[in-house]
């Protein structure tokens, strides 16, 4: 089961129910937020697995859709905040100069000089653009994921390349 997890790919996240009859909102981060359908079947990282989504609607900055095996409001309010993760053999190959996040945490980040500056944690996005959250042994850097702070990203040599800004 572990090495088919770290083969799926987070493509959503469920916010819970929708009405009264197990429809759920779903928060999609996929550049067509629509397309999160035909990525079914979709998983839950406890693996349960949701065979088809059929989307439904829009409602306050959500996705609505009905998943496989949901049938009430109370079923949909017990997801609230449920990863859905799609096979990555699914997924269109990222585009050049993009990647998924799944594929940078862990990357260890490394200065011009080649100084270790600590492994990427997560990838955030709080709507200004992405930030890189690098742990280090210096504590925790928050580093833009721009080219100009972050000139290499080597997927296939498994390093990263940062000049994070000064925060002096």
């Amino acid at each position: 089961m572990a090495d088919r997890v770290a083969d799926r790919i987070v493509v959503g996240r469920l916010a819970g129910a929708f009405g009264v009859r197990g429809e759920v909102r779903l928060k999609s981060f996929c550049e067509d937020p629509a397309a999160i359908a035909g990525y079914a079947p979709l998983y839950a990282p406890d693996g349960r697995a949701f065979p088809s989504l059929r989307l439904t609607g829009q409602a306050a900055g959500a996705l609505t859709a009905r998943l496989d095996g949901v049938g009430t409001r109370e079923e949909a309010e017990a997801l609230r905040g449920t990863d859905l993760l799609a096979d990555r053999d699914r997924l269109p190959p990222p585009a050049e100069d993009e990647f998924y996040h799944a594929d940078l945490v862990g990357l260890p980040v490394l200065d011009g000089a080649g100084a270790a500056l600590g492994s990427v944690r997560a990838v955030l996005n709080h709507g200004a653009g992405d930030i890189l959250e690098v742990a280090g042994p210096g504590g925790t850097l928050l580093i833009p994921f721009t080219l100009r702070a972050v000139p290499v990203v080597d997927i296939p040599g498994r390093r990263i390349v940062a000049d994070p800004p000064d925060v002096t």
